[in-house]
């Protein structure tokens, strides 16, 4: 039996819409970034980006468990010395919650070159509008 590879200009690729809200932050982000890869079509091969657009709303009224908000510490650095900067999940949730949301995300997909491919399928908002109409979206819940 013979391998068959999917040509990635040739893949369907559909737009999904989530919302966040009331959502526990590390199990959204695992079926997120499955669904980004495409591990649920039969078509599936890690080194090909064969996945679905996602777009996810309420990313502010996502939730972190336990003690994350406070404990949880997001880290940059500008490769001077002595630049690096700490930030809390608590501060970052208020400022910019789509970049809470992303990092998470980000952290489930694997770092190959496909990995900016594959995260410039996700597009988040904080509220419940998004500028996606156009491609019909399909409303999906976990």
């Amino acid at each position: 039996m013979k391998t068959v590879f999917v040509d990635t200009q040739k893949i369907e690729r559909k737009w999904y819409v989530f919302d966040a809200k009331g959502q526990t932050l590390g199990r959204f982000a695992t079926k997120i970034a499955d669904i980004l890869r495409g591990k649920s079509k039969p078509s599936f091969s890690p080194n090909h980006d064969n996945g679905d657009n996602v777009i996810i709303i309420n990313a502010k009224d996502i939730v972190l468990t336990g003690n994350k908000a406070a404990s949880k510490m997001y880290y940059r650095h500008s490769r001077y010395p002595g630049a690096l900067k700490s930030e809390s999940a608590e501060s970052l949730m208020i400022q910019n919650p789509e970049k809470v949301v992303f990092e998470a995300i980000k952290g489930m997909i694997p770092r190959t070159r496909i990995r900016k491919d594959i995260l410039s399928k996700l597009k988040i908002y904080a509220s419940e509008t998004h500028e996606h109409e156009a491609q019909k979206p399909i409303n999906l819940v976990f």
